[in-house]
């Protein structure tokens, strides 16, 4: 198992926390869905990576990245680094080391 994967795993992992979070503090609907697909997502890709398959490293690419630039659009409307800041920094440490395993894999 590479690190590509445990960054995947781990960024799915935190997307589902968040999403949980988001809907017991503001019984925000959109934050439970759009954290639980998106976590689901990236568990699956890292599970696909694990199956040897490199479409998994894309997909956990594209559903970072994708993140990233909301929680960065987030960050950029309301100012407040909590939980869209630590969301873009962690979302782009994940696909720093995503895209490196990727690259290094190729």
């Amino acid at each position: 198992m590479n690190l590509g994967i445990v960054a995947a795993f781990a960024y799915g992992i935190l997307a589902i926390v968040g999403g949980v979070i988001g809907y017991i503090q503001a019984r925000s609907r959109v934050s439970l869905l759009s954290g639980s697909i998106s976590g689901l997502l990236l568990i699956l890709a890292a599970y696909f990576q694990l199956q040897g398959q490199t479409w998994g490293a894309i997909l956990a690419v594209l559903v970072t990245a994708v993140l990233v630039v909301f929680f960065a659009f987030r960050l950029a409307k309301t100012r407040n680094f909590m939980p869209a800041g630590l969301m873009a920094i962690l979302g782009m440490l994940a696909l720093a080391v995503m895209v490196n395993q990727f690259v290094a894999l190729r």
